[in-house]
């Protein structure tokens, strides 16, 4: 199922997206005993997202007139995950894009970190921090959301422990990032991890590591790729990490980014972005992420 956070006179609502409409988890909480879960942050802390969901197929294969729905056009989107207390992304992960930068495929998954102030919704304006920096690029990425702690997991039962996938976009200032050695100056600017607008629960996605990805420019497709072409895949990168830290739920991982960033051209054919660009973010079963820059 796809879930999602919007935002309304009253705070944060948790909603799940269904045909002609989006239901209120509140209907949903009511159905199933459990309590009102006002975001996915509070639903995957509950340890209950099984049973949230098996009320919510319930109810959106029942009647129709039984149903509170609100119409999706009108929402204001939140993150899809509001408060993670891990933000880790993956750099290099993707084949083409290491070759495209001339840059040695990794031997480990290369980390680094944003920040819960880089997180913004789809729908939202996101100001680019042009003061201090000009060279802005897009990184079009598969994140994980992960749905229970986990804490030296194996690999064949990494995927257990994860809740779902989002869209996300790794934002960079690439004039930041090469500053220094760290890339966190030019990856953690406000507004630069914009992710959803679902989080799609894992079982409604077989196979992360074989999904399209594409984002697009002001209508213009400038990456286009698969997930396929990770070289670090969702199970190993869950593991790898979990032995090295514990996960824990509403945690996101970036999975890095395909070919065809900006950064990837010759210098003389670089075009980066600037104020008033449209960001546009597709995965397969995922959705569409639609971003402006101001």
């Amino acid at each position: 199922m796809k879930l999602l956070n919007y935002l309304t006179d009253a705070g944060v609502r948790l909603g799940i997206n269904i045909p002609h409409g989006v239901l209120d988890s509140a209907g949903v909480c009511s159905f199933a005993g459990l309590p009102a879960f006002m975001s996915t942050d509070e639903l995957l802390a509950s340890g209950q997202l099984g049973r949230f969901l098996e009320a919510a197929q319930a109810i959106a294969q029942g009647p129709a007139a039984g149903r509170q729905l609100v119409s999706e056009s009108g929402l204001n989107f939140a993150p899809c995950v509001l408060a993670p207390e891990k933000i880790i992304c993956l750099g290099f992960n993707y084949r083409r894009h290491a070759a495209e930068t001339d840059t040695p495929a990794p031997d480990y998954p290369l980390l680094f970190s944003k920040f819960n102030n880089s997180l913004s919704a789809h729908g939202s304006n996101v100001m680019l921090p042009t003061k201090v920096a000009r060279m802005f690029d897009y990184e079009a990425e598969l994140v994980i959301v992960m749905g229970s702690t986990a804490a030296d997991v194996d690999q064949d039962e990494a995927l257990d422990y994860v809740a779902g996938y989002c869209i996300g976009n790794d934002l960079s200032a690439r004039d930041l990032q090469w500053r220094t050695s760290q890339f966190l100056l030019g990856k953690t600017s406000d507004g630069f991890a914009p992710i959803g607008p679902y989080l799609v629960t894992a079982d409604a996605v077989p196979d992360p590591d074989a999904l399209d990805i594409a984002c697009y420019v002001n209508g213009e497709r400038r990456q286009s790729s698969n997930t396929s072409d990770m070289i670090f895949k969702c199970a190993f990168t869950v593991s790898y990490v979990s032995r090295h830290m514990t996960l824990r739920p509403g945690d996101l991982l970036f999975m890095g980014t395909p070919e065809g960033v900006v950064w990837g051209h010759p210098e003389a054919e670089r075009r980066w972005l600037r104020p008033g660009d449209e960001l546009v973010t597709e995965i397969q079963g995922l959705g569409r992420q639609r971003v402006q820059l101001v």
